[in-house]
């Protein structure tokens, strides 16, 4: 009767272990790293440094429409 409910004990401590395997396993590989937060910003500020001209014209066009649309109000 103690082999079985040692038998028991063991299996279930082995899943617990997988579980918390595969929970750490799965943290580890669903987070974005450090690295991949670092590159993402690179090239956002890139592509800002490239297109600043465009950018800031639509930006005035936008306000400009604005400013002169909200005169009508």
């Amino acid at each position: 009767m103690k082999t079985s409910v040692k038998k028991v004990k063991q299996k279930a401590g082995t899943v617990k272990n997988k579980w918390k395997e595969i929970y750490m396993r799965h943290r580890y590989v669903s987070g974005i790293t450090v690295i991949e937060l670092v590159l993402i910003l690179v090239i956002v500020i890139a592509l800002l440094l490239i297109f600043k001209n465009q950018l800031i014209d639509l930006i005035n066009t936008i306000f400009d429409k604005i400013v002169s649309e909200s005169s009508g109000i």
